[in-house]
């Protein structure tokens, strides 16, 4: 597990199997029994705190990644890894993130 894939997960109801984006430290999957994540939706909104995603990035249709609920779940609750984010994705990620939580400059 790394920052930056994409796994299914098993999330509270109504929500159930989903899949999830992983945005913890790299070093914190060895360690940490909670992981933080952001849930991948095919609830396409078209604002800032979006990323969009389709089957380039290994999922099976369009999708986006939604940041403005990003939480944590257990780690036990990931069960298979679906793709990995490019660079470009990622950077992508960062700035969804911070205009999310309101930290653009």
């Amino acid at each position: 597990m790394q920052c930056g894939e994409i796994w299914w997960a098993d999330l509270e109801p109504p929500a159930g199997r989903h899949p999830v984006l992983l945005l913890s430290r790299n070093s914190a999957y060895n360690v940490r029994t909670l992981v933080i994540i952001a849930p991948v939706t095919t609830r396409i909104r078209h604002i800032n705190s979006e990323v969009q995603l389709g089957t380039d990035d290994g999922l099976i249709k369009s999708c986006v990644i939604n940041l403005d609920k990003i939480y944590t779940i257990p780690r036990s609750g990931l069960s298979e890894k679906i793709a990995t984010l490019n660079s470009e994705k990622m950077q992508a990620v960062e700035r969804a993130v911070h205009y999310a939580l309101g930290l653009e400059s």
